[in-house]
């Protein structure tokens, strides 16, 4: 009768990569630090564990430059580049910043998934209808992008909000609008 012999280290260390968590997901999360930077603390302090929050710290006091070509490389390289998605905080003053405008161009221009998370301080217009970054409005009107209400935010919707924006077709991008070239 065969027996079976002892485990080898090749085997133990297949078996000790399945059984060990997936990697975390590295997200880039755009917000307005100066009017959301609470909203982007208790968003990291929750999905910590699940996903590799990468922000930008304020890209407007790290890039001293006025030079929009370098600004956005420095944005496509440093921050983008690594990260599969760009999560959008929307809160109210988000769509006039244009940082957020670049940091969604910079998303759009690698083919990363976009998605919005709704902020209970967004900016509402006449009808109720809340009022989100142009370049990021196109893109849901594409079907490109879309976007969840913070008030409904757990780790299931989350994690299938993230796997919806990464099913969408690139060929849906619209990335064609004029960048904003100031704040407001």
């Amino acid at each position: 009768m065969a027996g079976y012999g002892p485990l080898s280290m090749a085997s133990l260390g297949i078996i000790g990569s399945a059984m060990s968590a997936p990697p975390r997901r590295r997200i880039f999360v755009s917000y307005h630090h100066g009017g959301d930077q609470w909203f982007y603390n208790e968003f990291s302090r929750v999905f910590h564990d699940s996903y590799e929050a990468v922000y930008d710290n304020s890209l407007e006091r790290q890039i001293d430059s006025d030079n929009t070509a370098y600004v956005m490389q420095r944005i496509r390289d440093n921050y983008i580049t690594g990260t599969s998605c760009t999560v959008v905080l929307i809160g109210g003053q988000t769509y006039q910043r244009k940082y957020v405008d670049w940091e969604i161009k910079a998303t759009l221009d690698k083919q990363h998934a976009l998605l919005g998370i709704v902020l209970p301080s967004c900016s509402r217009g006449t009808e109720g209808k809340i009022i989100v970054p142009d370049r990021f409005q196109h893109n849901v009107v594409t079907g490109y992008a879309s976007y969840v209400f913070w008030e409904d935010l757990n780790a299931q919707t989350l994690a299938l909000a993230l796997h919806t924006a990464a099913s969408a077709s690139s060929t849906m991008i619209d990335n064609s609008m004029p960048m904003k070239s100031r704040n407001g």
